[in-house]
């Protein structure tokens, strides 16, 4: 796991440790010395905490004129025992949220495992950004997880779809990439509707 990189190719475009609107702002990153770990296995020092013990994240792109951010995310998301989602929600949703994100893409391809408990946070965050037309993108779920999701209803509150599965999104600069996942996004609600 200590291989597994967050994606660097956008630091032209965007390094959440110095926006002063991130959550990450000011934070110091070393290239050699391994402190974090998942259970027994250390990550790659890129990685943010943000209070959970088996979760981790990269805001690796946000514009807030479009009001558009990408997560990536590593690890075991477990609302059931850690509260994840309570650390990301109020550590990070949050406070890019209130800096005028609504549009979020989240980068699941290294998510091992999830643990659903309630969907309080999920629905909260679905209420604060539907106002503004905002939707949260799940990228590249493995499927016992989409599946755990969709079992405790959260698939309600974001956005699943087969296009986003195996996805490419590397492939995009970070505003294509918006384009299309809102592309996506319009698709899959003109299908509901």
């Amino acid at each position: 796991m200590h291989d597994l990189e967050p994606y660097f190719k956008w630091r032209d475009h965007y390094n959440s440790a110095r926006d002063k609107r991130s959550p990450f702002y000011g934070r110091q990153y070393s290239e050699f010395e391994y402190s974090q770990k998942i259970y027994n296995y250390y990550i790659h020092p890129q990685w943010d905490g943000f209070g959970s013990a088996t979760l981790y994240t990269k805001i690796i792109y946000a514009d807030y004129s479009q009001g558009f951010a990408v997560l990536e995310f590593i690890g075991e998301w477990n609302d059931c025992i850690q509260n994840d989602i309570m650390f990301l929600k109020t550590k990070v949703i949050d406070p890019l949220i209130n800096e005028g994100i609504s549009k979020f893409a989240l980068i699941c391809e290294n998510i091992l495992n999830f643990h659903a408990s309630d969907d309080c946070y999920y629905e909260e965050w679905f209420e604060e950004i539907a106002e503004e037309l905002g939707w949260v993108c799940m990228i590249n779920v493995r499927q016992h997880i989409e599946e755990e999701m969709q079992t405790e209803g959260i698939d309600r509150y974001l956005v699943f779809s087969p296009l986003l599965e195996e996805f490419n999104w590397r492939r995009y600069k970070p505003q294509k990439l918006c384009a299309k996942l809102q592309e996506v996004v319009d698709a899959k609600y003109k299908l509901l509707h």
